[in-house]
C-alpha cells in the first residue's frame, strides 16, 4: 500500500512523538468531529508503515484526534515509506504550512528543522518556500524574552512588532519597549521610532543644526522604512543639500541578512 491512500483501522495508527504542534483546543476539535461525523474524513492522514499492521502519523493529528472523538472504526490515509528523519521534516513543513500558526510556532518548527535535520537557512527556506531573510527574523524572535515571546504566541502582539523588538540587543530594552507597545498601543512604525530612541541616537550638536527633511524627504524615508519593515532606519540631511542613510543591524548574521536584502554579494 505504500504510495496509495487506504481504508486503515484507526486503532492501527499511533501519534507521531514528534508532533511540532502541542496544543489543539477542545472546542475546535469537537467541531471537527461534529463534521467528520457528517461528511467523512475530506483529506486523508499522512502515515508511515511501522509494522506489517502498525502505522505512525506524520501529518494530519487534528483530523486524526477528531475521528478519534467521533469514533470513527476506519480512516483514509496515504502511506508513504519515510525513515525517522525524513518524518520529521515532513511534520515540521506540514506544520509550518498551516496558516493558524503564530509566529513563535513558526520560529520553533524553523529552529527543530535546522537543528534536527542539518539544514542550513538557505536549505530551509528553499524546503519552506520562503526567502532566507524571512526565516533569519522568524528564528530571531527566539532571542526574545519568555513574557514576550508569550505575547506573540497569544496574539497580542504582532510579527511585525516583535521583528522590531528583536534588532535591540539588550533585555532591559526589549521588555522596556514591549510594555510601552502595551501601554501606549503603539503601531509597527511607532515602535520602530521608539527602538531608534533607545539606540541612543541622540543628535550631537553638530547634527543638531541639521536641516528639517523635506516632503520629497520624508516620503523616500517612508518608502525605505517600508523597503526595510522591522529594522531601524533613518534619513539625515544637512542645509547645504547633503546627507547620510543609516541602517542598523544586530549582529554579523543580521548583517549578512543586511547584505542579502541590499543585493550585495
Amino acid at each position: 500500500m505504500a504510495g496509495r491512500v487506504a481504508l486503515l483501522p484507526i486503532s492501527a495508527i499511533e501519534a507521531n512523538p514528534d508532533q511540532p504542534r502541542r496544543t489543539f483546543e477542545a472546542f475546535a476539535l469537537d467541531e471537527l468531529a461534529d463534521s467528520i461525523k457528517a461528511l467523512g474524513i475530506i483529506q486523508p492522514l499522512t502515515v508511515r508503515r511501522m509494522s506489517a499492521a502498525k502505522y505512525q502519523l506524520i501529518s494530519g493529528e487534528r483530523r486524526f484526534r477528531a475521528s478519534q472523538i467521533a469514533e470513527l472504526d476506519h480512516v483514509p490515509a496515504y502511506v508513504r515509506e519515510a525513515n525517522d528523519q525524513e518524518m520529521l521534516e515532513m511534520a515540521l513543513v506540514e506544520n509550518i504550512q498551516r496558516e493558524d500558526l503564530d509566529a513563535i510556532e513558526v520560529a520553533i518548527s524553523f529552529r527543530r528543522l535546522m537543528e534536527e535535520c542539518s539544514l542550513t537557512q538557505e536549505e530551509l527556506a528553499a524546503r519552506v518556500g520562503k526567502q532566507r531573510s524571512t526565516v533569519a527574523n522568524y528564528i530571531r524572535l527566539l532571542g526574545l524574552p519568555a513574557d514576550v515571546q508569550q505575547s506573540v504566541a497569544a496574539g497580542h502582539l504582532s510579527f511585525g512588532h516583535a521583528r522590531v523588538l528583536a534588532g535591540l540587543q539588550e533585555p532591559r530594552n526589549q521588555k522596556a519597549l514591549f510594555r510601552r507597545i502595551l501601554d501606549k498601543g503603539l503601531n509597527v512604525r511607532q515602535t520602530e521610532r521608539e527602538a531608534s530612541e533607545m539606540l541612543g541616537r541622540k543628535p550631537s550638536r553638530k547634527t543638531a543644526k541639521a536641516a528639517a527633511l523635506s516632503l520629497q524627504m520624508q516620503t523616500m524615508r517612508a518608502h525605505l522604512r517600508n523597503r526595510f519593515s522591522g529594522r531601524s532606519l533613518d534619513v539625515k540631511a544637512r542645509e547645504d543639500g547633503a546627507g547620510r542613510i543609516e541602517l542598523y543591524f544586530q549582529d554579523a548574521d543580521d548583517l549578512q541578512q543586511l547584505l542579502d536584502e541590499l543585493g550585495a554579494r
